[in-house]
């Protein structure tokens, strides 16, 4: 008899790649170490207990989690089905009734005849088959494990994010392309001001600067929870900007604002401050703004970011924060089929990979389960095309740039532009919704994929 799966992780992505080898007929085995020791996050001991909102995001077909959630729909996922069997009134968004949902999906598991539930603590990675979806609070042993397994350099414990804009909402009038000291011009020699420099800048003059400072210094910041304190000891080369502001109204100017080696087209001089934004995919559909990591409440965040000349109509992806966070550098670590890259029979799903929310940690738990499964039953592991929610955020939790790669949630710029651009912004939202349901029944099929039975 084939020996059981180890699955480490009774939240959503662990449940998720249970039921997908359960349901395919295969053993698992499911640790989840609460109520034996709790996180400082949890406050129950049910399996799929949301923590932070109860909002799963929008249901609608054009928008990022309308079309991941679909994907995941038509793969069979247990999570979103039970999500939407519990779902309360919340307009185009899925809000789920937390407790209902949790004691659904925890009965659902619990009495399936191929799980195991054991309720215990992990503190070393299983030889065998095994998916480790610990999520953001990976206890202190088993990280200490995987720190071993993949290298301390990969391995982070806080998120530092910087604010991430939709690269066709900068304001281009305003904000201009170079590097500093122009270091890329010789590969960009002859190409226009749309076409050179590696980088995105919003210049300031010195009445903007310190409006912008201002406005940071006043604005509403989260409070941290315990378990984050020690994050008030930031160290130097991860400063949130309102730190940075509060020693003094140059200091923003002199650390990620400094405005050496550029010079503003328009005026032809030295900008007195400039924000850097820093291509953030592929595609160069996205742009982070460096080294703009922040504890600023993010209704006030966005607020606070419009006043960067050249970001006043941006559109957001992603706001910043600092916050406690265990999670590998994708990159380096795993295919993109989730495995290992180097042990093919060990899989990684959920936060702890990089997807950022709730949906996309059930989307990693499913591709984890669905693979497992295919493995131990030698057929070739699945990926899905880049154009599709789902193969895109893996894409980018596998393809980003090392050095600077930071969790991502589902949003329509992973998605590759289409082949004939489209102006309008609801018809290429309509159109990249039609060519990612297409190309996912495409590759369904080719990998005779069978979704699971409700």
């Amino acid at each position: 008899m084939q020996e059981p799966t180890t699955i480490i992780g009774g939240g959503l992505a662990g449940v998720e790649a249970a039921w997908q080898l359960a349901e395919r007929g295969l053993r698992v085995r499911l640790y989840e170490m609460r109520p034996v020791r709790s996180t400082e996050a949890h406050v129950t001991d049910r399996l799929a207990e949301l923590v932070c909102s109860n909002s799963m995001g929008s249901t609608l077909p054009d928008r990022a989690l309308g079309i991941l959630k679909n994907e995941l729909l038509r793969m069979g996922s247990l999570i979103i089905r039970t999500a939407y069997a519990h779902a309360l009134p919340a307009g185009s968004a899925l809000a789920v009734g937390r407790e209902e949902f949790a004691e659904a999906v925890t009965a659902a598991i619990g009495g399936h005849p191929n799980i195991e539930l054991v309720r215990s603590e992990v503190t070393a990675i299983p030889d065998g088959p095994t998916i480790i979806a610990t999520g953001p609070l990976t206890s202190p042993a088993l990280t200490a494990q995987i720190q071993a397994l993949t290298g301390q350099q990969h391995l982070y414990f806080y998120d530092a994010m910087a604010p991430i804009v939709h690269a066709e909402s900068i304001d281009m009038t305003v904000a201009f392309r170079q590097s500093r000291y122009d270091r890329d011009s010789a590969a960009t020699a002859g190409a226009s001001n749309e076409e050179a420099g590696d980088y995105i800048n919003c210049p300031m003059n010195k009445e903007e600067y310190e409006t912008f400072v201002d406005a940071v210094l006043a604005a509403p910041k989260t409070q941290l929870r315990e378990f984050e304190k020690e994050l008030e000891r930031y160290f130097e080369g991860c400063m949130p900007i309102e730190v940075l502001a509060s020693r003094g109204m140059k200091a923003l100017a002199f650390g990620p604002m400094r405005p050496v080696g550029l010079t503003d087209p328009r005026t032809g001089r030295r900008p007195y401050a400039v924000v850097q934004l820093r291509q953030d995919n592929v595609a160069g559909t996205l742009y982070n703004l460096v080294g703009f990591q922040t504890n600023i409440k993010w209704g006030a965040q966005e607020e606070v970011l419009r006043l960067i000349p050249g970001l006043q109509q941006a559109e957001f992806v992603r706001l910043g924060q600092m916050h406690r966070n265990t999670f590998i550098n994708s990159p380096t670590v795993l295919r993109p089929t989730l495995q290992h890259r180097e042990r093919e029979n060990l899989f990684f799903a959920g936060q702890i990979t990089g997807t950022e929310g709730y949906v996309g940690s059930t989307m990693g738990g499913l591709i984890a389960g669905v693979n497992m499964a295919w493995l131990l039953c030698g057929q070739p592991p699945l990926t899905l095309p880049p154009t599709t929610m789902t193969g895109a955020l893996l894409h980018y939790i596998t393809h980003a740039e090392p050095k600077h790669f930071q969790p991502m949630k589902a949003n329509m710029g992973l998605l590759p532009e289409l082949s004939l651009p489209v102006r309008d912004k609801a018809k290429k939202n309509a159109a990249l919704a039609q060519r990612a349901h297409e190309d996912l029944e495409r590759r369904l099929t080719e990998a005779a994929f069978e979704a699971l039975s409700e």
